[in-house]
């Protein structure tokens, strides 16, 4: 896992609540560009789930 996928990870395990990806980005500092191609990746290895469209949260 890369470092900017660790942390978008650990921003939404801090949040303790869903997250769209722009507050990620906001949180993180990252590029939101960046943070949407970690949140694909994340939910692909199920570390990431979507309880509603738009919004993501740990698995």
């Amino acid at each position: 896992m890369s470092s900017i996928e660790d942390k978008v990870l650990e921003a939404f395990k801090s949040a303790g609540k869903p997250l769209r990806p722009g507050d990620v980005a906001k949180m993180t500092g990252l590029d939101k560009k960046e943070v949407q191609k970690a949140i694909s990746k994340l939910k692909k290895e199920g570390k990431l789930i979507s309880p509603k469209r738009c919004y993501y949260t740990p698995a």
